[in-house]
């Protein structure tokens, strides 16, 4: 298990935050996900081989940009 903290752009509201959460939480081999509006920012729990390009896919289908993805 890893952990991904993703930046996100264009979120501005308590509804902006669920939605994307939402999004995230659909990802083959993500745990959990959690947005915060105020940060501006998703936490991911996911397994090792999660692909990149699905989480930012999940965001954008949500209808927000991604400005980075960091592992922890």
């Amino acid at each position: 298990m890893k952990k991904a903290k993703i930046t996100i752009q264009g979120m501005h509201c308590a509804s902006c935050a669920s939605n994307t959460e939402k999004s995230l939480s659909k990802v083959a081999g993500v745990k959990s996900a959690k947005v915060s509006l105020l940060l501006k920012k998703g936490y991911v729990e996911c397994e090792d081989n999660i692909n990149e390009d699905e989480l930012k896919k999940a965001v954008k289908r949500a209808g927000y940009g991604v400005k980075s993805i960091e592992y922890e």
